[in-house]
């Protein structure tokens, strides 16, 4: 049986896994390589910081995941398939690593931003954007 995600380390364990895997993906680790030169030192500890506070309400994330998904739509286009793939791919290194309650609510909370990224990318196509 596998763990379930308890703490800020098991975070840590999945998101640097789930990179070392979306950077060589062919769908969609262009964007981690080209589109953005990513500075892993400093998006790690934010995404880290993001998850924590959804899993067990740290309020240690600062930050507007939405704008800077916008940004990086006006620079090469974030299209279904590479929502579709982050999910698939973010779901597998989930399920590989780990299984339980948090890991419920954590898939929940990753289909609720893929839908919410998915609808307020197409608003900012129409110049009307909320936040």
């Amino acid at each position: 049986m596998k763990p379930d995600i308890s703490s800020r380390k098991d975070i840590e364990l999945l998101v640097n896994s789930f990179y070392k895997l979306a950077t060589k993906d062919k769908i969609i680790g262009v964007f981690f390589t080209e589109v953005v030169q990513m500075q892993w030192e400093k998006h790690i500890p934010v995404i880290c910081d993001f998850w924590d506070s959804i899993l067990f309400h740290t309020a240690t994330f600062r930050g507007n995941p939405m704008i800077r998904h916008i940004e990086l739509h006006k620079k090469k286009n974030l299209e279904d398939i590479h929502f579709d793939r982050w999910v698939e791919l973010f779901f597998a290194t989930v399920d590989e690593l780990f299984e339980g309650k948090k890991v419920g609510l954590l898939k929940e909370k990753t289909i609720s931003m893929k839908l919410l990224m998915q609808y307020k990318i197409k608003l900012s196509e129409n110049d009307f954007f909320i936040q």
